[in-house]
């Protein structure tokens, strides 16, 4: 299992908290330290959308000019994602070839199971 993200996020440290309270092993790939491949964001857009993956609550997507949040799209977003990867939604978890995103303690549950 693989944890995908940043550090210190707060989502991240509970999903981190509550995978290591079930002794369920990951590993953790952070976005910003690690880096992304262009390929593996794209993957991620093919199995979850480019929609869910922007984190439009965040301020990064706040900071950024009206005029890109009015006009993006799937290749407009993928590129933010590499140039700013704290605008994806976190955590990314994989797990046997399914994506989960976002912490939901029942969500993971369920992940985990498959």
């Amino acid at each position: 299992m693989k944890m995908f993200g940043i550090k210190n996020c707060d989502t991240i440290k509970k999903a981190k908290k509550w995978l290591e309270s079930e002794n369920i092993a990951f590993s953790f790939h952070d976005y910003k330290k690690d880096g992304l491949e262009k390929s593996q964001v794209l993957e991620w857009v093919s199995t979850l959308g480019w929609e869910a993956l922007i984190n439009k609550r965040g301020t990064t997507w706040r900071k950024l000019p009206d005029d890109v949040k009015d006009s993006i799209n799937e290749s407009i977003a993928v590129e933010l994602m590499l140039d700013n990867p704290s605008i994806i939604k976190r955590p990314l978890l994989e797990h046997n070839d399914q994506r989960l995103l976002g912490f939901n303690e029942d969500d993971y549950k369920d992940f985990v199971r498959r």
